[in-house]
């Protein structure tokens, strides 16, 4: 399944509201290094439940768990902001409050991918990748 999308970012996050609309608890996508970074960020937050890489050849894959079994997801909505045919940068002042803090961005700034939040506290702007809340 070499399936070539333009976004892949998108497409991680696609996956991961399909999942969540029929209640799976478990998604894989075809691994990459952002795919990775920005599950791990969404785990960190507390969206997601675990994010492991498998390394396999031609190319690892990651197991995203969205949450336990019998649990409802913490995710509502998953959206992507920044995309290849609008690319969408943001300012240190200028990074989106989601939902009066209940919700978080993902901004990738110069020193990697990190929520609004952290990248407000760093000063740093940068491009913002999805919304979570």
């Amino acid at each position: 399944m070499s399936m070539q999308t333009s976004d892949p970012i998108a497409d991680l996050l696609t996956r991961i509201r399909n999942a969540v609309a029929v209640n799976k608890t478990e998604v894989i996508v075809p691994a990459s290094k952002i795919k990775l970074t920005i599950a791990k960020q969404l785990k960190k937050a507390g969206y997601l439940t675990d994010v492991k890489m498998v390394e396999a050849k031609p190319r690892g894959t990651i197991v995203i768990t969205i949450n336990e079994p019998g649990e409802n997801s913490v995710i509502t909505e998953i959206q992507r902001v920044s995309k290849p045919g609008r690319r969408v940068y943001a300012g240190a002042d200028e990074i989106p409050r989601i939902k009066n803090g209940r919700g978080i961005v993902l901004v990738s700034t110069s020193k990697g991918v990190m929520t609004g939040q952290a990248a407000r506290k760093a000063r740093l702007g940068g491009e913002v990748l999805c919304k979570v809340y």
